[in-house]
Order: C-alpha cells, then structure tokens, then sequence
C-alpha cells in the first residue's frame, strides 16, 4: 500500500472528497461529508479508518498493524499502519468497511439521497 494507490481506490468510491481540513498534511476523505478515511501525506505510515466496535476490537486482537485510532475515538476507528501485517487485500477492504459504516449511519432520507445521486 501505498500513498497514490490508496488515494486513487478512495477517490474511486461514489461521492467521496478529499480535504485538508486540519493542516496541509493531514489527507481526509469524506463520503456525505462525513469523513471515513485519512492519513499524514508527509509521512504515509497509517491510515485511519472506521469500523463497527465488535470488528475494530477483534481487529485489533488480530493483527499488530491494527491500533486505537491515533487521535480519534477509540471505539469506532483504528489505525492502521501501512506495510506491517496486515495484508494489502485487508487493507482494501477496511477501507470499503469504514466508506459502508459512513453510509449506514446516514439518516433514511440522506441515504436515499446518496443512493439516487
């Protein structure tokens, strides 16, 4: 994994933007305006994603390359670093994992909205 090719997979998702909304480094990609994925450009080690709480702790038990989110809520995101041991085809689908849990957490009527847009 690296910095392109995971900006290239999360850009490729339907709705998503990427911001710097915190400083000039700091990558953020929001889906319905709710961010899902982001990452130091400068220092592309980790990025970090959602999950649903069960799964980030049973991710976290799995793998070394899985933390608590770094400055984010403990419960429902995780950091995951980049070329440790957890698998590029994993890493691919953390991300496809965070992007659905911003989507099931719209509201009925922003999720019909996203879904016709």
């Amino acid at each position: 994994m690296n910095l392109e090719s995971y900006r290239t997979y999360c850009l490729a998702k339907k709705g998503v933007t990427e911001h710097f909304p915190f400083d000039q480094k700091t990558l953020v990609f929001k889906v319905c305006n709710k961010m899902f994925a982001l990452a130091d450009v400068d220092d592309f080690s980790g990025v970090n994603l959602k999950a649903n709480p069960e799964y980030a702790i049973e991710l976290r038990e799995s793998y070394a390359g899985i933390q608590p989110g770094w400055h984010m809520s403990k419960t429902h995101w995780n950091t995951v670093s980049v070329n440790s041991d957890v698998p590029d085809a994993l890493f691919y689908r953390l991300i496809d994992h965070s992007y659905q849990c911003v989507i099931d957490s719209l509201s009925k009527k922003a999720r019909l909205e996203f879904e016709m847009g």
